[in-house]
C-alpha cells in the first residue's frame, strides 16, 4: 500500500486507519511508529516505573550498574591488554593489573550530519577492529571505554551504531553490500528527490512520513514537527532503508525500532560496547522560549533502560519502555493498561536534535538556518500535518510527563502532564558531558570528539560547549556532578592558543587523590595538520553530502585523530599513540593501591599535550593550517565561481590597478596629442 500526498488528505487518513486495522498481518509497516496503548502494566510493587534518589545519594539503574560491572570484569581486562600490552612501551609494568582500570567515557557532540560524520571518523580511528587504526596504535581506546554519550547529530551516530549491532564505521556509513546500505547521505534529508517538492518521489516520501506520524496521532499522542524530523532521520540512520526502497512503503524505514531494544542487540548483550546515553534539554512548560535556554532548565538523559535526570531539581528516572504512559506520582492512571512503543529510536534521535523552537520564524513562516528549498519542503509537509491535527506544542518534542505530581517541589514541570524536550545543545552545552560527569558513574577519563561548529565564519569548534558546561556545573551541579578540570575561560583563548585545532589533555595534574576531576582528552575537528584544504568544517544544516565528500571527510578526520601534531611543523607525531595511551592510563597510576610515579615517556607526552594555564601555547605552533572550507564537489562553473569568490579581493585590486594604468596611459596620450597639435599650430 502506498499513499501519496495529492491534496486529498482524507484519503491519507483512510490509508492510516486501514493499515492500523490490518497491522497484525503486516510485517514492518511505517505505521509501527504508533505506540501500543493497551499493554499490560508491570507489577509496580515489584518493579516500580519511577525510581528516585538524591544528589548526595545517587544510584544507577540496576541494569546499567550490572552492565558496567560485567563489562569491567569480563571484557575490559583483555581489551586493555590488547591495547597496552604489558605497559613496558609506556614505561610501566601492567602485568600485575587485572582490574581497577580507569573508567573512560566518550562524548560525541552535536552538529547535524557534520557531527555524525566527525564522530564516525574519530571512532574509526579509535577502533581496534580497524587494521589501520590498530597499526597506528590509536585503535583500542574505543574497546576500553565504558560509556559513550551523544546529543543531536552525535545521537544519530550512537543510535545508528547500536540499532545496527555495532558494525565497523566503514560498513555503517558506506554500507557492505550485504545487510547494511549505509547512511545514503547523497539523498538529502528533507528533499531526497531534488528541489521539486511536488515530484512524484518526494510526494511519496512525504506521504509515507505523514502516514507514520498520523498513526501516532490517531492514538491520542501529541505530535509535532519533531516527529516529521525524526522519521526523516530514521531513513538514513536506522536499518530497513535502501536506495531501492527509499521512496516506497515496502519497508518500515526504522518505524517500530525502539531505543529500549538496544538491550537486546547481540553486541550489547555480549557487553562488547560502551554503555550508550543521549542527551536532551527541556523547555519549561509555559515559557514558550524561542531562543537559547538559560542554564537552569533540566537536562535529561536517555539510556536503553530509562529517561532520567541527575540534576538536583529532579533526581529521578522512569522505565523507558513505559515512558509513554501517563503517570501520577509514579502510578499509572489506569493500573491495568500501560503505553509501550513510545520510545521509537528515531524519535529519541529527533528529540535530541529538535532545534525548531530556536530556528522556526513564526512571523515570516520560515525555518532559519535551513536552505530556502529545505525550509519550504519541511513547512509544506508540516502544513499538511496541521490540516489534520494540532498538538500541544508544534516546535518541540512532546513527551508525556512521567514525573507528574512527583513529590519534589523543586521540579519546575511537576504540575504539567507533558514535557517539552528539545535539542541537547539548547543551553549551549553542545558537548554531552552531563551524563559522563554524574558522580555515581565515577569516570576517570573523558574523550571529547569535538565536532561542534562554534565559529560562525568557518565552522570550527572554539570551546564554547566546554565553557558552558563548566559554568552550569559550578552554578547548579556541585552536589551531583564532577567538575571539569581547568580550561581556557573564553572562546578567544581557545583560538589564540590553538587549543581548538590540536589534541589537548586537560586536568593532567590534579591536587587531590582520588582526583577532584576527570582527565579530559580533547580531540577537536581541525584543519588538516599537513596543510590540505579542509572538507570537514561544513555547516550544521548541510543536509546532503556526496559520496565523494563523505569518503574524504572520513579520511581527513581519521588522519588527524591518528596523527597528533608536532609544534611548528606539518608533520604527524610518531609518538602520539603512546601519548594517548599515557593519558588513558594515568588516573590508574595515581590510585592509592598503585601509586606509581609518571614514567619519563609519559612526562614527555604530557609536556607536549597537557594544558597548563600558567604556560599557554600559541597558535603559531600550527603553521599553514587552512581555515576556509574547500568544497570537494566543485566542478566546472562551480570551480570558476569558487575561484572568483576565494580571490575576489585580489581580483578587485587587479581590476582597480588595471583601470588606473589605462587612465594614466590615456592621460599621457591625451597630453602628447595636445602638445603635438599645439606645436603644429604654432609652426603654421
Amino acid at each position: 500500500m502506498q499513499c501519496q500526498m495529492n491534496g486529498a488528505f482524507h484519503l491519507l487518513l483512510l490509508c492510516i486507519k486501514a493499515a492500523l486495522a490490518s497491522s497484525s498481518s503486516l510485517e514492518g509497516s511505517v505505521t509501527d511508529y504508533a505506540p501500543t496503548m493497551d499493554s499490560e502494566c508491570p507489577d509496580i510493587s515489584v518493579s516500580p516505573l519511577i525510581r528516585t534518589f538524591t544528589p548526595e545519594n545517587q544510584s544507577l539503574h540496576p541494569f546499567e550498574e550490572n552492565y558496567i560491572r560485567t563489562r569491567s570484569e569480563v571484557n575490559l581486562p583483555n581489551a586493555w591488554e590488547d591495547w597496552l600490552g604489558d605497559g613496558s612501551q609506556l614505561g610501566y609494568n601492567l602485568t600485575v593489573v587485572k582490574s581497577s582500570f580507569p573508567r573512560i567515557g566518550i562524548a560525541v557532540p552535536g552538529g547535524g550530519l557534520r557531527a555524525a560524520l566527525y564522530g564516525a571518523g574519530s571512532l574509526s580511528a579509535l577502533d581496534a577492529r580497524n587494521p589501520i587504526a590498530n597499526q597506528a596504535g590509536t585503535g583500542g581506546l574505543l574497546q576500553v571505554s565504558s560509556y559513550i554519550s551523544g546529543l543531536s547529530g552525535g545521537s544519530w551516530l550512537i543510535g545508528s551504531l547500536f540499532l545496527n549491532n555495532w558494525p565497523s564505521i566503514k560498513e555503517l556509513v558506506l554500507g557492505n553490500d550485504q545487510d547494511l546500505d549505509g547512511w545514503l547521505l547523497d539523498l538529502p534529508l528533507v528533499m531526497p528527490d531534488g528541489n521539486n517538492i511536488l515530484s512524484e518521489k518526494n510526494q511519496a516520501y512525504y506521504g509515507s512520513i505523514l502516514w507514520s506520524v498520523m498513526s501516532k496521532e490517531l492514538h491520542g499522542i501529541d505530535t509535532s514537527i519533531t516527529d516529521l524530523w525524526s522519521r526523516m532521520i530514521s531513513y538514513h540512520f536506522l536499518n530497513q532503508t535502501s536506495r531501492d526502497n527509499f521512496f516506497s512503503n515496502e519497508s518500515a524505514h526504522g518505524a517500530g525500532q525502539l531505543w529500549s531494544d538496544i538491550q537486546f542487540v547481540p553486541a550489547f548483550q555480549r557487553h562488547q560496547t560502551p554503555f550508550p546515553v543521549v542527551v536532551a534539554n527541556s523547555r519549561p512548560i509555559g515559557s514558550n522560549s524561542i531562543g537559547r535556554l538559560p542554564l537552569e532548565p533540566i537536562v535529561y538523559e536517555i539510556t536503553p533502560y530509562e529517561l532520567a535526570s541527575f540534576d538536583p531539581q529532579l533526581s529521578a528516572g522512569v522505565n523507558l519502555s513505559y515512558s509513554g504512559t501517563q503517570l501520577v506520582d509514579g502510578n499509572p492512571l489506569n493500573i491495568s493498561t500501560c503505553v509501550t512503543g513510545f520510545d521509537q529510536a528515531g524519535f529519541i534521535m529527533g528529540t535530541s536534535a529538535s532545534l525548531f523552537n530556536q530556528i522556526f520564524d513564526f512571523a515570516r513562516n520560515q525555518i532559519s538556518q535551513f536552505s530556502k528549498a529545505d525550509s519550504s519542503a519541511l513547512l509544506h509537509i508540516w502544513s499538511r500535518q496541521l490540516e489534520m491535527t494540532r498538538g500541544h506544542a508544534d516546535d518541540v518534542a512532546n513527551w508525556p510527563n512521567p514525573f507528574y505530581a512527583l513529590k519534589n517541589k523543586n521540579f519546575h514541570d511537576r504540575n504539567s502532564t507533558l514535557l517539552e524536550l528539545i535539542d541537547g545543545s539548547s543551553n549551549q552545552e553542545n558537548i554531552p558531558l552531563a551524563p559522563l560527569l554524574v558522580k555515581v558513574r565515577g569516570l576517570d577519563v573523558i574523550v571529547i570528539l569535538e565536532g561542534s561548529a562554534d565559529d560562525p565564519v568557518n565552522n570550527w569548534p572554539n570551546g564554547t560547549g566546554l565553557i558552558f558546561t563548566a559554568r552550569r556545573q559550578q552554578l547548579l551541579l556541585q552536589a551531583s556532578h564532577q567538575r571539569l578540570p581547568p580550561i581556557p575561560d573564553s572562546a578567544q583563548t581557545f583560538f589564540e592558543t590553538g587549543i581548538n585545532a590540536r589534541p589537548t589533555f586537560f586536568g593532567c595534574d590534579p591536587v587531590e587523590s582520588p582526583a577532584e576531576y576527570p582527565l579530559v582528552i580533547y580531540l577537536p575537528n581541525a584543519p588538516p595538520f599537513n596543510g590540505s584544504d579542509p572538507v570537514t568544517n561544513t555547516a550544521t544544516f548541510t543536509l546532503q553530502y556526496s559520496a565523494k565528500h563523505v569518503g574524504l571527510f572520513l579520511e581527513q578526520v581519521f588522519a588527524n585523530i591518528v596523527s597528533g601534531f608536532v609544534p611548528e611543523t606539518n608533520l604527524p607525531d610518531l609518538d602520539w599513540n603512546l601519548c594517548l595511551k599515557c593519558a588513558a592510563i594515568d588516573r590508574m597510576r595515581m590510585s592509592s593501591w598503585m601509586n606509581m610515579t609518571r614514567s619519563s615517556s609519559c612526562i614527555q607526552c604530557f609536556n607536549r599535550y597537557c594544558y597548563d594555564p600558567n604556560n599557554l601555547p600559541s597558535r603559531s605552533q600550527l603553521p599553514n593550517r587552512k581555515l576556509e572550507f574547500g568544497n570537494p564537489d566543485f566542478t566546472g562553473i562551480d570551480k570558476l565561481g569558487g575561484f572568483l569568490s576565494a580571490n575576489k579581493f585580489y581580483l578587485l585590486a587587479a581590476m582597480i590597478g588595471c583601470a588606473a594604468t589605462i587612465a594614466i596611459i590615456t592621460y599621457i596620450l591625451y597630453k602628447f596629442k595636445n602638445h603635438f597639435h599645439k606645436g603644429s599650430y604654432q609652426k603654421i
